[in-house]
């Protein structure tokens, strides 16, 4: 009779140890993403965060956001570099978060791999914990999830869920946008992380390139043009509610400029936003020329070059404009509020890119 090994855990392609490792590893950086509010440290089963610290608001109310990155994570995977995409996944949550007025206070995250390389990780919580520093929020805890026979051994992706609040009589959105109204866009540092599936389908399927080559038009290679972190606007935007009066916010992510400030226009009123006031950055038109993508589509898809964008009135124009360009923030008056005829979209797009 033939001796036969029972089945563990381990043999079935999980590794427990390696999970333990990640953990020691991460902690450094963790440590790093904190509050005042945070209670305990790393390893319980849940974040814990005093919320007696809320007493200060007449009526707090709790803002609620989660994200991913989508296929960037195939960007990271085949550059190697992993402790940028974490800045990614927080730009991602906390700036929905923003969008309503509210302060980031906690995320978590949740990262799944086909198998645990403890340094890679440690380098994934890295960037998590450094984006939450950018943000000002703290990383209370989190999870990591080795699935083999589902992922690959090299495979990953990233999650998180973030928490913030803000008062009551303090909440921006529709109801507070008016006639008149300023529209002020605030730069991109790039693509951020939507509209991946279509750029990795124009640059590797169609236009046949390699993560190595180097674009004079980037001045850089496309692997690094490709992984520029999402930009993370949160401390900015509450610097601007903070210095002068501020209706509304909209974080351009999937789905546009268009259909993602339409979010918070009132049915009543349109926004014209004026595209020769800037020009996008040139992995936006590069991926419309190799791609054949029409303008329509990108503008779909893709930021071109507008990461918020925040409607003030008239006479904050300057007062925002200012506080932005003291915190190395690109922005510019790129449009207005104005009364909407029946049938008229939300948002309109005129004139042509400065390119």
């Amino acid at each position: 009779m033939s001796e036969t090994t029972g089945a563990s855990y381990a043999a079935a392609g999980v590794d427990i140890e390696a999970g333990d490792r990640a953990v020691d590893l991460m902690k450094q950086w963790v440590r790093k993403a904190t509050r005042p509010e945070v209670v305990g440290g790393l390893g319980g089963f849940a974040g814990l965060f005093d919320a007696s610290a809320l007493k200060r608001y007449e009526r707090p109310l709790l803002a609620s956001a989660t994200d991913g990155v989508g296929t960037k994570v195939d960007i990271a995977r085949r550059m190697g570099v992993y402790d940028s995409i974490g800045h990614d996944l927080v730009g991602m949550v906390v700036d929905d978060l923003v969008v309503c007025g509210a302060e980031p206070l906690f995320m978590t995250d949740y990262i799944c791999v086909g198998k645990v390389y403890p340094e890679r990780v440690a380098a994934i919580v890295k960037g998590i914990a450094e984006g939450c520093v950018l943000a000002g929020c703290a990383l209370v805890g989190g999870e990591t999830a080795e699935h083999p026979g589902l992922l690959g051994a090299d495979d990953f992706d990233v999650a998180g869920a973030g928490t913030g609040v803000v008062e009551a009589d303090a909440v921006l959105g529709a109801d507070r946008i008016r006639t008149g109204d300023a529209v002020i866009a605030i730069e991109s540092s790039g693509l951020h992380s939507n509209g991946y599936s279509l750029v990795r389908h124009v640059f590797f399927d169609r236009a046949g390139w390699e993560l190595d080559r180097e674009v004079p038009e980037f001045g850089r290679t496309l692997g690094e043009e490709l992984l520029e972190p999402t930009k993370i606007y949160s401390l900015d935007c509450l610097a601007l509610t903070r210095t002068t009066e501020v209706h509304g916010f909209s974080h351009i992510t999937g789905g546009g400029l268009a259909n993602n400030l339409a979010r918070v226009i009132p049915d009543h009123l349109r926004a014209t936003v004026d595209r020769s006031t800037w020009a996008p950055a040139p992995v936006f038109g590069m991926v419309g020329e190799l791609g054949g993508v029409e303008r329509l589509e990108l503008e779909k898809t893709l930021n071109m070059g507008v990461g918020m964008i925040a409607v003030v009135p008239q006479d904050s124009v300057d007062v925002a404009l200012a506080t932005l360009a003291d915190r190395g923030v690109g922005a510019w008056v790129s449009g207005e509020i104005s009364a909407r005829e029946n049938g008229a979209a939300a948002v309109e797009l005129t004139g042509d890119y400065a390119l």
